[in-house]
């Protein structure tokens, strides 16, 4: 049955008015979202573009709690859609997450068809956890903690048992190729080959943009390396919407052990009652939120960097709730305290926030379509207004297959089948030299401590002025270096929204605007010429201060 419309969402972006170009149904990225699509595009031919072997790189892999779903006794879609409404701080688009929570028991029933072994009781019901701001215990779980794993192993079998989806391993997406108005395929490169200056060009019928977040952006992230947001910024060139970009969740307990991505220790613990401590003994979240430790992730955040800009280390404190059952029950986490030389069943976890989640990216409908003809994204990458300020736990898998699965069918019905390719193979075409790689590692290095310094948990338009201004004289020296030029691109985007956006919602916090706007409820939509617009503004007025109160 084909996927309900939103009357809403579904005219927000115009209807392709640009003939179909001739190749093959293009998803970059192999994580969750990328991968769902891949399968449910099934018969049609499909060439997946992964950075990394298939498993490596994808932030899925490393989900730990599970996916949210309103599939337990006692629970319906329209709590789950309510709470959902609730933690986005007013800007959640209400009919995308209605159709979110409604489709997600199906999605649900899909991956268990590919073999996701979600854990069950004696009596086959599915093992639920509660986590940050759900009204009711509704995350499916695998082993505890290894939902992303379970469930990124179970599609990777079902996708290279698939005959019609090829996978090119060890190319990355270098940039869309668009010609009046429509995308025509895409320009990848493989690192190995990176000193040779030739790209290779696919031409495609259809381009899916499945990449993931902007970790790589931050000083301090939970997401794999290959999370640098590139594709927003190729999006953006050529001619795409980006929606809410300043809206940045921070995770507020990634294990802090100096360990490049930051190991996560679940939210989860939490909801089996792990609590919050400081270097002084202190449980400081009750003084804060009556919820407590199980408040929405930006209060947390914000709390738990409080404390450390006082100088006070913080720890997550899982002996007595949880204890000897750890090492069972959330094998991940114990797996990296042990990696961290800590024993969690004695000691306490020293955690920081840590860049988790990018509520913002790519605008699109609730098709999955970008304001590009022949561009669809889904995932991280994409912002549907599902998330709001501030993305509701487990939430995000959930949005990876259920709007996976409605780009995959509005691809299928609106391409003709005579304009999609059979696994065209890719042409060599001649590119720029690359950037010498010691210069782009120090620069990459530069580039995230900006962002973690005046475009982190906490910000001010002093230093959010300052990110601007460093920001462009890195892009100007990017020329040759398309990855440091995606890279900063997308910086720039998410720093320039958070500048425009003078109040204080969910994951984007002002210093100098601390309370929330009732007459900026509403969403964030800005292109190239708006970040131009908007970097014309006044430079720095003082001396910059690191908004976050910390130097990377």
């Amino acid at each position: 049955m084909a996927p309900r419309q939103s009357r809403r969402t579904a005219t927000r972006f115009a209807p392709f008015n640009a003939k179909p170009g001739a190749g093959d149904i293009i998803i970059i990225g192999a994580g969750l979202a990328g991968l769902f699509t891949a399968l449910k595009l099934a018969p049609l031919p499909v060439t997946v573009i992964a950075a990394a072997p298939l498993g490596e790189g994808a932030s899925s892999m490393w989900a730990q709690g599970g996916i949210a779903a309103a599939v337990g006794e006692g629970d319906s879609t329209a709590k789950h859609a309510a709470d959902t409404v609730a933690a986005g701080a007013g800007i959640v688009d209400h009919e995308i997450a209605t159709l979110v929570a409604d489709e997600g028991p199906a999605r649900i029933r899909d991956l268990l068809s590919y073999g996701v072994p979600f854990d069950r009781d004696l009596e086959g019901h599915y093992v639920l956890s509660k986590e940050a701001a759900h009204s009711e215990k509704r995350v499916v779980r695998v082993s505890g903690d290894r939902a992303g794993a379970a469930i990124m192993q179970a599609l990777i079998a079902a996708v290279r048992a698939c005959p019609s989806i090829r996978v090119l391993e060890g190319y990355e997406a270098d940039d869309l190729i668009a010609d009046d108005g429509r995308v025509e395929g895409v320009r990848l490169i493989r690192p190995a080959a990176l000193g040779n200056g030739t790209y290779e060009f696919v031409p495609a019928s259809a381009v899916v943009l499945a990449t993931g977040g902007v970790g790589a952006l931050y000083a301090l992230t939970t997401n794999p390396p290959y999370a640098r947001g590139e594709a927003i910024a190729m999006a953006a060139r050529a001619g795409a919407v980006i929606a809410d970009p300043e809206f940045v969740q921070f995770h507020p307990t990634a294990i802090d052990a100096d360990i490049d991505p930051a190991p996560l220790a679940t939210e989860a613990l939490r909801g089996e009652g792990a609590t919050l401590v400081n270097s002084r003994g202190e449980r400081f979240m009750l003084a804060i939120d009556p919820r407590g430790e199980l408040a929405p992730r930006d209060v947390v955040a914000r709390a738990v960097f409080a404390e450390l800009a006082e100088e006070r280390r913080v720890f997550l404190d899982c002996r007595e709730a949880i204890g000897a059952r750890l090492k069972d029950e959330f094998p991940t986490v114990y797996a990296h305290c042990q990696r961290a030389g800590v024993d969690p069943v004695r000691d306490l976890i020293p955690v920081a926030p840590a860049e988790h989640y990018h509520m913002g990216g790519i605008a699109t409908d609730d098709r999955g379509r970008t304001s590009i003809a022949g561009l669809w994204a889904v995932g991280e990458v994409a912002s549907t207004g599902l998330h709001g300020a501030n993305r509701l736990a487990s939430n995000s898998l959930l949005e990876a297959v259920v709007l996976g699965a409605r780009a995959a069918h509005d691809i299928s019905t609106s391409l003709p089948a005579g304009r999609i390719g059979h696994f065209v193979e890719p042409k060599r075409v001649p590119g720029t030299r690359p950037a010498d790689p010691e210069l782009r590692a120090a620069a990459v290095a530069r580039l995230r401590a900006i962002m973690t310094n005046y475009v982190g948990v906490v910000r001010n338009a002093n230093g959010l002025r300052t990110a601007l201004a460093e920001l462009r004289a890195i892009q100007m020296t990017s020329a040759g270096d398309t990855v440091l030029a995606n890279m900063t691109l997308t910086a720039r985007l998410i720093a320039a929204a958070a500048l425009k956006r003078k109040e204080s919602r969910g994951g984007h916090f002002r210093s100098d605007y601390p309370e929330t706007d009732p007459s900026q409820a509403k969403r964030t939509f800005v292109t190239l010429h708006d970040l131009e617009s908007i970097e014309r503004s006044r430079a720095p007025t003082q001396a910059p201060q690191y908004a976050s109160g910390w130097r990377a």
